[in-house]
């Protein structure tokens, strides 16, 4: 996915509603707000990432049915970040008393909740300095798990608060911890070439 940032700083400054509108009415891009204001605009993934995301998305979902622990959500899903970045993770997760906090008019935008648990699938245009600092900042925000999946090296990095990142050369699953007590994420479909 290609992403262009546009540096609206001293020409103008959207408020969370502005963003939000801008979003709606230009329902063919993909957007993000950084916490300085910056605005990125994301090109459609190609039809790989796309089917790996699927997937990888409907093993958190199977597993988050079967528990009830919390809800579950796609790369639509907009979170306002207690620093003030409006990010759409590629899969996201939040506990159901985190969730039922929110007001039913805040889950209809970019709810000011940082998901519990996050993952980013890198596609081939995607920078991984970019990827890394996009990890970060979930996890100084609040995220108790985040996981960064990178097909095309073969890693996946895990990110904790308060711990070093973790670097996992083709791991064949991945468990969610105690964050999300016994889902375990089949990666052999990923690895094959």
């Amino acid at each position: 996915m290609t992403a262009h940032t546009l540096n609206l700083e001293s020409v103008i400054e959207l408020s969370d509603e502005q963003f939000y509108q801008l979003c709606r009415r230009n329902p063919d891009l993909r957007f993000e707000r950084s916490a300085t204001g910056d605005l990125i605009i994301m090109s459609p993934t190609g039809i790989e990432t796309s089917e790996n995301n699927i997937e990888l998305g409907a093993n958190l979902v199977i597993w988050n049915r079967k528990t009830k622990l919390g809800h579950c959500f796609d790369s639509n899903g907009g979170f306002t970040l207690p620093n003030g970045a409006i990010r759409a993770p590629d899969m996201s997760w939040i506990r159901n008393d985190r969730y039922e906090s929110l007001g039913k008019a805040e889950r209809t935008k970019f709810a000011k909740i940082c998901p519990d648990f996050v993952m980013e699938l890198m596609s081939p245009s995607d920078v991984l300095k970019v990827m890394q600092a996009k990890l970060i900042e979930y996890i100084e925000n609040g995220a108790k798990l985040g996981w960064l999946i990178n097909p095309e090296a073969k890693q996946v990095e895990i990110y904790r608060p308060g711990r070093d990142k973790e670097l996992l050369a083709m791991p064949q699953t991945l468990s969610g911890e105690a964050i999300l007590p016994g889902f375990e994420l089949d990666l052999d479909f990923i690895w094959e070439e």
